[in-house]
């Protein structure tokens, strides 16, 4: 589980584990629908942060992270992320199996 340290009233430190990234991808496979948009844009846009530097609000892709969180980073003027390796390329892997019917979806 997720673990979100309230710094203090602006800042906050999350740290993820690769349990993290399953249960992103769980929940998105659940909701196939709803999360279809951020299931392609992860997808197609992790490469070019070399996977492990991917910032999901560059592409307003942070609803499912969010989900997971339970809270609301943008509520805060800054956070900052610790995660494994791990947990970007488990990420990855679960969206690239489900990406191609998440472009069904959106098209």
């Amino acid at each position: 589980m997720a673990v979100v340290d309230i710094v203090d009233e602006r800042t906050i430190k999350i740290k993820v584990t690769m349990d993290d990234a399953l249960s992103m991808v769980r929940e998105s496979s659940r909701q196939l629908d709803e999360y279809a948009a951020e299931i392609v844009t992860i997808y197609e846009k992790m490469p070019e942060f070399q996977y492990i530097y991917f910032c999901f609000y560059a592409y307003d892709s942070a609803r499912l992270f969010e989900q997971m969180l339970g809270i609301d980073p943008k509520l805060y003027t800054s956070f900052s992320l610790d995660a494994p390796d791990a947990f970007f390329f488990t990420l990855y892997g679960g969206m690239a199996g489900l990406y191609e019917e998440a472009k069904r979806r959106i098209s």
